[in-house]
């Protein structure tokens, strides 16, 4: 008996095969192409991707302006591979922390002719991946390896807009430092992705709004006590503020630095280090501003049977999200605490770029 894949299964498939640099196929119309994620590519597999044709880099275009090459496809950008660029230059062109030591990487062949919807799809799946927005595309004919990941853009396409369905696997009381009623919950998404955990103090009235605060996962400022940035105070200020009212829910989002992850955000850290805000770090990168889905929090609050919020938070964007996808924003509680020496210039950069109410 044969199981056949998902959509989704084969997506999740997909993530893993680009994470450890193995190809992934994807379709369209009849045309095919293998795509690689640049990160992890090596010499050899560089080699068997050129003798089966001629290879296209993808850039997205915050990398590529970076670069200050012209950009033709809105949000990508596409360039013939040079016949002499090895590993090191795909990877210069990359990792913005080559930037200095490799500056002059040009001159750049931008390609325009034809359709970038393999490459999008290619480089949305890469950033899925939480790997550098930066891939190889090799177009194929006549492709029969039954090992590689196959998927169709017109399948994959809504499922990458999409947010994964989450579903409650397990909960437990847990006393904590900011109330003895504490209890945790853990959602999980159908495609695979991390889990999500609901805080839930005292026993929130679903009938009122409740005092909730989306708080995106944090290892060096929650775990770690960093002081490069407020989202550890922020945190237990939360928390206490909960208690002190005796109800409330934290949804805790594993979306690590701004939903690039903690790799990526170490590197956006390594940029800052030279003189980079937030922000023009990311962009280096090749990311936007902010990557991260809010609409987790709200498929968690509805789930937990919640329809209005008295929302913790300086981030309008977190209000905006909230409402569009249904969920009454009764009041916006303010959360400023944690500035510090260190992360002064951080938190400006976060109200002057990101709209953050400071």
């Amino acid at each position: 008996m044969v199981l056949a894949l998902s959509t989704v299964e084969r997506l999740t498939r997909a993530r893993g095969d680009l994470r450890m640099g193995v190809p992934v196929v994807l379709t369209e119309a009849g045309a095919a192409a293998l795509v690689i994620a640049a990160e992890p590519l090596t010499a050899g597999r560089l080699a068997q991707l050129r003798a089966l044709g001629q290879p296209e880099l993808v850039l997205s275009a915050r990398r590529a302006e970076t670069l200050r090459s012209p950009v033709y496809d809105g949000d990508i950008a596409r360039f013939a591979l040079p016949d002499e660029a090895d590993l090191a230059w795909i990877l210069a062109m990359a990792d913005p922390a080559q930037d200095l030591a490799r500056p002059m990487k040009g001159p750049f062949r931008p390609l325009r002719n034809g359709s970038p919807a393999l490459h999008r799809a290619g480089l949305a799946l890469v950033k899925s991946a939480q790997l550098l927005p930066a891939l190889l595309l090799v177009r194929v004919h006549a492709l029969t390896d039954p090992d590689l990941t196959r998927l169709a853009l017109a399948d994959i396409a809504p499922e990458l807009l999409r947010a994964s369905p989450l579903h409650p696997v397990a909960a437990a009381r847990l006393p904590m430092v900011a109330s003895d009623a504490g209890r945790v919950h853990v959602f999980r998404p159908e495609d695979g992705g991390p889990e999500h955990y609901a805080i839930e103090i005292g026993q929130p009235d679903r009938a009122r709004p409740v005092l909730a605060r989306l708080h995106s996962a944090c290892f060096t400022g929650d775990v770690l006590g960093s002081l490069k940035c407020d989202c550890g105070p922020q945190l237990r200020a939360a928390l206490a503020r909960m208690g002190a009212e005796g109800a409330g829910v934290l949804l805790y989002l594993n979306q690590e630095g701004r939903g690039i992850g903690l790799a990526n955000k170490l590197r956006a850290y390594s940029l800052q280090d030279q003189g980079f805000d937030t922000v023009e770090a990311n962009h280096r990168l090749g990311f936007e501003d902010d990557e991260r889905d809010f609409r987790l929090g709200a498929s968690i609050l509805r789930e937990m049977g919640f329809s209005a919020v008295r929302l913790l938070t300086n981030n309008p964007a977190k209000i905006a999200m909230m409402e569009a996808m249904g969920i009454s924003v009764a009041e916006r509680v303010p959360l400023q605490v944690g500035q510090t020496a260190q992360n002064a210039d951080y938190l400006a950069t976060k109200a002057r770029k990101s709209g953050h109410l400071l």
